[in-house]
């Protein structure tokens, strides 16, 4: 690729919106950045990867204070490890594709990042984590409304659009809809 690409992709629990983003880095050849963006930085740093992933895309205890604007809380020390290494990758003109991590906002002045929000009907998330983690419908419900509360609470509190609000995106799409090979086919096209 000649020009930049940035593809960031936000998503609700049981969506299917990892496998669209493995889908779609493996189609236009471009890393993948997630949970592996952690272990590269803890290596960097001489960190332990095992304590630094307990922290990742986890709000900030409440408990915890910020004080003259800096905060020693683990979970801002990792966010703020995160989006550094986001910006120094996307400043050195890299093209990627990353999973949450607030990248719709962290990245939105490169004019080759495109901002994805997969969502999805109840049903097809339900059916999608029974199936995936062999658990119950009452555990698959637990599960998907705490991990999307998580995951709203700590993009809140470190963006100004909010999780899953379709202003804050370039595109938001119901993978339930066309199932997870056409969304990310669909998804090809758009980008």
């Amino acid at each position: 690729m000649s020009e930049q690409l940035i593809i960031t992709l936000g998503r609700e629990f049981g969506s299917g919106g990892h496998e669209i983003a493995r889908r779609l880095a493996e189609r236009f050849s471009l890393p993948l950045l997630e949970e592996n963006m952690l272990r590269h930085i803890a290596e960097e740093k001489g960190l332990d990867p095992e304590r630094v992933k307990r922290y990742d895309e986890s709000p900030k205890t409440r408990l915890l204070r910020t004080v003259n604007g800096f905060s020693n809380a683990p979970e801002d020390v990792i966010a703020q490890m995160q989006f550094d290494y986001l910006r120094d990758r996307a400043k050195a003109g890299d093209s990627f594709l990353v999973v949450g991590r607030c990248a719709e906002e962290i990245l939105k002045e490169y004019p080759g990042r495109i901002s994805i929000f997969v969502l999805a009907d109840q049903w097809f998330k339900k059916e999608r984590t029974m199936a995936r983690g062999a658990i119950s419908e009452s555990e698959a419900l637990d599960l998907m409304a705490r991990r999307d509360r998580k995951r709203k609470r700590y993009h809140n509190q470190y963006c100004k659009g909010k999780w899953g609000d379709s202003r804050s995106y370039d595109l938001c799409i119901n993978s339930a809809k066309l199932g997870i090979q056409g969304t990310t086919d669909l998804l090809e096209r758009y980008i």
